[in-house]
């Protein structure tokens, strides 16, 4: 779905290898409608790379993704893509971003930063536009020397679940960053709860991410980014701590929905000729599964046990998840979209987006 509609929808990861270092690669949505993958997994990231078209320049949605990293201290690398096009403007769009930047209340630290050109399509990148490279090795090495390696704190062991995966054979899978002290297999561990409840847990395997795929170890220390299993009972912004003394990280702040959206099972005269789920027990379980890991969802039952109220960030949020259930098998109908309002000192006001 995510190259038919030529967006990113979840965040992935990757990881690449130069000049002795493990540089770890998240690719984050652009949009502000599926924020919620945008505000979990930056809490992993040490700096941020901006992609800007040459020709089009900032887009309305840069805004969004920006402003979430700098208010989190991150430091920003800008790269300025596609200069191979035709009327491109790329030091108009330079001197755009450094303008959003200083408007998003950027420090000025984050206002010095550095400004790549090039082509990826023409896999390229360099600091004059006008002289192109042979390589993208330029890039890897601005951020070897502009990005801050990963601050590492003294203590116990601390990873806050910010992601999740799912496999047939080991079932499900955390994704996280160790932010301090070391991770092992095999290892007996607390999972810190939203509710405060500490549950005992053991680490089956480990996982690093390697290129594009992962890489079995025994081990992972502070500063890496692991996927751990064995730990079934997690949700994410769960904390793994260390058995003895645990201590648990904040919970993952993510805004609030902006429309709801009612959801229903198929009782026209077509009713099964298209989806294998179609009762509401399948839509319930379907739709509650989806908030797991769709931090942004919220779902609420209503007075009728065939109709679920499902809150998201926009028209976009929510139509990738019908869109997928569809796909999947399930047979529902929708409502149109409400926009969700909220009183601010005495005043009705409508919920938007950042």
């Amino acid at each position: 779905m995510e190259r038919e509609r030529g967006i990113t929808i979840l965040s992935k990861n990757v990881s690449v290898r130069y000049k002795d270092h493990k540089i770890n690669i998240i690719d984050t949505p652009g949009h502000a409608d599926f924020g919620g993958e945008v505000e979990r997994v930056l809490k992993m990231a040490d700096g941020v790379i901006l992609l800007v078209d040459a020709f089009e320049g900032p887009m309305p949605q840069t805004r969004f993704v920006l402003s979430k990293a700098l208010s989190l201290g991150l430091t920003p690398i800008v790269v300025v893509n596609k200069v191979d096009k035709e009327n491109c403007r790329p030091d108009e769009v330079q001197e755009a971003v450094f303008e959003l930047m200083f408007n998003l209340d950027a420090t000025e630290e984050q206002l010095e930063f550095k400004t790549l050109y090039g082509s990826a399509k023409n896999n390229w990148m360099g600091e004059d536009w006008k002289v192109q490279t042979d390589s993208i090795l330029p890039l890897l090495d601005a951020i070897l020397e502009h990005i801050p390696a990963p601050k590492i704190d003294e203590g116990s062991l601390q990873l806050q679940v910010t992601s999740l995966d799912y496999s047939s054979f080991v079932g499900r899978i955390a994704i996280g960053r160790v932010r301090r002290g070391t991770i092992k297999e095999g290892q007996q561990l607390s999972l810190c709860k939203a509710d405060g409840v500490i549950k005992k847990v053991r680490v089956k395997e480990l996982h690093v991410f390697e290129g594009l795929g992962k890489h079995k170890v025994s081990e992972v220390g502070a500063g890496d980014i692991c996927a751990v299993t064995g730990i079934d009972d997690f949700e994410i912004g769960d904390t793994i701590a260390d058995l003895e003394n645990p201590e648990a990280l904040p919970r993952i702040a993510i805004d609030e929905p902006t429309m709801n959206m009612l959801f229903t099972i198929n009782n026209s005269p077509f009713f099964g000729k298209e989806g294998k789920f179609v009762t509401s027990r399948h839509l319930r379980d379907r739709l509650f599964k989806e908030m797991e890991k769709n931090l942004a969802l919220r779902v609420e039952t209503t007075d009728n046990e065939d109709k679920f109220l499902v809150y998201g960030r926009g028209i976009l949020h929510l139509s990738v998840l019908i869109e997928t259930m569809r796909r999947e098998g399930y047979e529902l109908q929708v409502g149109q979209p409400q926009v969700i309002f909220k009183e601010e000192n005495g005043v009705k006001m409508e919920r938007s987006k950042p």
